[in-house]
């Protein structure tokens, strides 16, 4: 799993759909969620994650809002940490709306 902030999301998306899946034969725990996830962070500033783990929480560090799924597999993010609170099915190529705002996102279907 890597975090990046680019210059350019939009070319990153594009590719997106573009993205296998991971092996049926994989373990849950060695399993990632093929593609890229992004968001829009503190001032505007774009930001995603490539091949996030499946079934793992993971907490914002900072501000989020406008998730965008490029996985391969379902993303749910949460209004409070630790995959806590009101939480928003993204399902494979699906984006929230730019003003809904996150705390965590975990992958796959749980």
């Amino acid at each position: 799993m890597r975090f990046f902030r680019p210059a350019l999301v939009a070319v990153v998306l594009a590719g997106c759909a573009l993205a296998p899946a991971a092996p049926a034969g994989a373990t849950a725990a060695a399993r990632a969620a093929r593609g890229w996830f992004a968001w829009v962070g503190p001032k505007g500033t774009p930001f995603y994650v490539e091949n996030p783990p499946e079934g793992r929480c993971l907490t914002m560090s900072d501000e989020a809002r406008g998730a965008h799924n490029g996985t391969a597999v379902p993303a749910t993010v949460y209004s409070a940490k630790e995959c806590k609170g009101t939480p928003l099915r993204l399902p494979p190529g699906h984006e929230a709306p730019r003003s809904a705002s996150f705390a965590s996102v975990k992958f796959g279907s749980h």
